[in-house]
């Protein structure tokens, strides 16, 4: 049987530009965090995914397997991404560590800057968790949390099974919440001795 993604790239090789857009379209979110759990930086992620898109077009003809598309493309992204922190150790130190902005809910203006103080605090513990994985599951978990991907459409795209998926993202979720208990032990013990 052949994959949707073996279609379009048989469309792309024969000319038709509009399918690598719907490849693209299809694949833009699980590109974006993949390169993220790499450089964990929102900018940097952003040229990276489009890097990588770049160099998937002008090497589809070499794709051997159109129905492996998403672990190939998977592949040019880790090759890009490597190859980008090699290159720019230095922008990567000076950029922000935030994805995105965090969204200022109604709730929060209506706890006080407090409350949203303490939110930010929490975003960036949750995030220098996620850098503290393994780097076989970084991605996966940035793939399912940052980008909502559904199991099987991060097995599509990294050539696991959902059964694999599934494993990889209970075994990441026990090391998160260990990680983040010993930082939540660690900044209270902080608060005790300063306060």
């Amino acid at each position: 049987m052949q994959h949707k993604d073996a279609k379009l790239v048989q469309l792309c090789l024969d000319g038709d530009t509009d399918a690598f857009g719907r490849l693209v379209d299809a694949y833009q979110g699980a590109v974006y965090a993949t390169a993220y759990s790499y450089v964990g930086r929102h900018g940097s992620a952003e040229d990276i995914a489009q890097e990588a898109f770049l160099q998937a077009y002008r090497s589809l003809r070499r794709l051997r397997d159109p129905n492996r598309f998403g672990p190939w493309l998977r592949e040019i992204t880790c090759r890009t991404a490597a190859n980008w922190l090699r290159k720019n150790a230095t922008r990567l130190r000076t950029e922000t560590p935030i994805p995105y902005k965090p969204t200022v809910s109604l709730e929060d203006s209506r706890q006080g800057p407090g409350a949203r103080l303490e939110r930010l605090e929490q975003y960036d513990r949750v995030r220098r968790a996620i850098d503290q994985l393994p780097d076989r599951y970084r991605p996966i978990v940035v793939l399912r949390y940052l980008q909502e991907l559904s199991y099987q459409e991060i097995g599509e795209f990294t050539g696991d099974s959902v059964d694999e998926v599934r494993a990889i993202l209970q075994r990441a979720g026990r090391i998160l919440r260990e990680h983040l208990v010993q930082s939540d032990s660690s900044s209270a013990g902080d608060a005790m001795t300063t306060g």
